[in-house]
């Protein structure tokens, strides 16, 4: 078996297929007792990268093979495309990643130590059209004081959605975490998309929204608990005739 690329949707997944004997295991299958220590999950000390949603691994993976100077964790909540992105990460014979089956809200709450990742990463997450399942929404006024909380000083996060109703609301609440801007051209690392969901969105010819948030100095992590608490939840309406590009994912 010799080197291979492996497109989707004829654009190139990032890396090489590589042959089995240099395959690697990049399974998180549960997280470590008490906070994770990024030194002790990838053997040194690196800056971190989360992709919160990862789904196939297409964003992160591409991060992981560019950036080798860099350390990677992506969460999702459903086991069958965490598998594929697993799976991705192995036969690329990366270390300098690790997949797990997880939601992002309680990675950061409960498992990650607060000042101690240098990038956090959300692609299109679930708008949840149904309105008695908008309380699932992930980015919440709390999410952001938990991400702000998370992020080393001038910490970036960057967030994407074709979702019109949820970008509105982003661009009310994020700001008030972070100095955030938005984005309105194609990533130049990816120019025909970071991640399916965008390919896919961009093929049906709906808009992207992309933006980047640098931590907000000078904001305390009980402040910024506070400020939460007085911004509104994320009640907006979602339209449910996109529902789909659900569908063809």
């Amino acid at each position: 078996m010799t080197d291979r690329i492996e497109r989707e949707f004829g654009i190139p997944f990032s890396g090489t297929v590589l042959p089995p004997e240099r395959w690697t295991q990049t399974a998180l299958k549960r997280y470590p007792e008490g906070r994770i220590r990024w030194p002790d999950l990838f053997g040194r000390d690196a800056p971190v990268v989360l992709d919160l949603g990862c789904g196939n691994g297409r964003y992160l993976i591409g991060s992981a093979v560019t950036r080798p100077g860099h350390d990677h964790l992506g969460v999702d909540t459903l086991p069958v495309v965490v598998r594929y992105a697993r799976k991705r990460a192995n036969q690329r014979g990366l270390t300098n990643i690790k997949f797990a089956v997880g939601g992002g809200r309680e990675l950061l709450a409960d498992h990650v130590e607060p000042g101690t990742v240098a990038e956090i990463h959300c692609y299109h997450p679930q708008p949840y059209y149904d309105p008695a399942q908008v309380h699932r929404r992930l980015i919440t006024p709390a999410f952001l004081a938990l991400v702000h909380r998370t992020l080393v000083p001038g910490g970036l996060f960057v967030v994407q959605t074709d979702n019109p109703g949820y970008w509105r609301y982003i661009c009310e609440v994020v700001p008030v975490f972070f100095d955030f801007r938005e984005h309105p051209q194609p990533w130049p690392d990816a120019p025909r998309g970071r991640t399916r969901r965008e390919i896919i969105a961009r093929s049906k010819g709906l808009p992207i929204f992309r933006g980047v948030g640098t931590v907000k100095a000078g904001l305390s992590e009980a402040e910024a608990v506070r400020l939460a608490e007085a911004l509104p939840p994320p009640v907006f309406d979602a339209d449910r005739r996109l529902r789909q590009l659900d569908e063809l994912e």
